[in-house]
């Protein structure tokens, strides 16, 4: 029994799934809405052929389709489940994981559920829903929460964890996940800490505690994870980080990656490049919290998606 998934799996046996599978279907509903067959087997404990069998029953059923992702390579097809009844009977049927997404995205939702699958023993909050509620449960201010305002020409939605990653709470912890699909710099991820900052310290005011896991594909990606979100768990100096800092750092690390020579020859060749990134990571920590964000900041790799690469 998978304990956060509160039975919904059992709205699914009309569909003729029940059991584990019913399980692996509601979890990729909830959490992602794709998934590979890598991931399925992984789940299932299951040979590739019955993978692959239980991929063509659900083309066959009209539920999901298999596709190869134009935008990456590596990683096979995708499967995606976007039959709107599955979703309704387990009550998401608006959630937009259904939908097609970006290479970013999709990597992302793929990248999310790689570390949910790995620990389904946490209590997540799986939708939209369910995150707010926790919340509210726990007296915290809608306003601290991440939001998204989409304006329409009747009325505004606001849509909160617009990102939509996997967050798990209990009675002692609160953890959160950054997948972080591939991108050159750490702006992203730093952008996602400072909207989230506002909640991490009223759930640690209320003597939980506030952790944060980075989810990537590449040893790169994990180093620049680890030096970032170690720094929220750091005490440092007040004020708010020079956005100029944090352009200069993005310039470096974009130069690094894409081979640029004449901007790493800017600051006296990689080394010295380098040298200056650290220097201004640690100069964006001491001016970016008063105290600590959060208790603890750890990163994890993939296995399954670590030979993902990005067309």
């Amino acid at each position: 029994m998978i304990a956060h998934l509160k039975g919904r799996e059992k709205a699914l046996e009309p569909f003729g799934w029940s059991g584990r599978h019913a399980e692996w279907i509601t979890l990729v509903c909830l959490h992602s809405g794709v998934f590979t067959r890598a991931q399925w087997a992984r789940f299932m404990d299951a040979h590739p052929e019955q993978v692959r069998r239980g991929v063509l029953a659900l083309i066959a059923e009209r539920v999901a389709s298999e596709e190869t992702e134009p935008g990456l390579a590596g990683i096979g097809r995708v499967c995606r489940i976007f039959a709107r009844p599955v979703y309704r009977a387990l009550g998401a049927e608006h959630i937009r994981h259904r939908r097609g997404a970006s290479t970013e995205v999709l990597m992302r939702r793929l990248l999310s559920l790689d570390y949910v699958i790995e620990h389904t023993d946490l209590p997540w909050l799986p939708t939209e829903q369910e995150k707010v509620a926790a919340f509210d449960a726990l007296g915290i201010e809608r306003s601290l929460l991440p939001v998204r305002v989409y304006r329409g020409a009747a009325r505004e939605t606001r849509r909160y964890f617009p990102v939509k990653l996997p967050v798990a709470l209990d009675s002692v912890r609160a953890l959160f996940v950054y997948a972080e699909p591939g991108h050159d710099t750490a702006t992203a991820l730093r952008s996602w800490g400072r909207v989230h900052r506002g909640l991490w310290r009223a759930l640690a005011k209320l003597d939980l505690s506030v952790e944060v896991v980075a989810v990537a594909r590449t040893a790169r990606e994990l180093d620049r994870a680890r030096r970032v979100i170690g720094g929220w768990a750091e005490p440092a100096g007040p004020g708010e980080p020079d956005p100029g800092i944090r352009e200069e750092l993005a310039r470096i690390e974009r130069a690094i990656v894409q081979g640029a020579v004449h901007i790493l020859d800017e600051f006296g060749g990689l080394q010295a490049a380098l040298k200056r990134s650290i220097a201004l990571e640690s100069q964006a920590r001491r001016q970016e919290t008063g105290r600590a964000s959060i208790h603890r900041g750890a990163a994890w790799r993939t296995a399954r998606l670590a030979g993902v690469r990005f067309r």
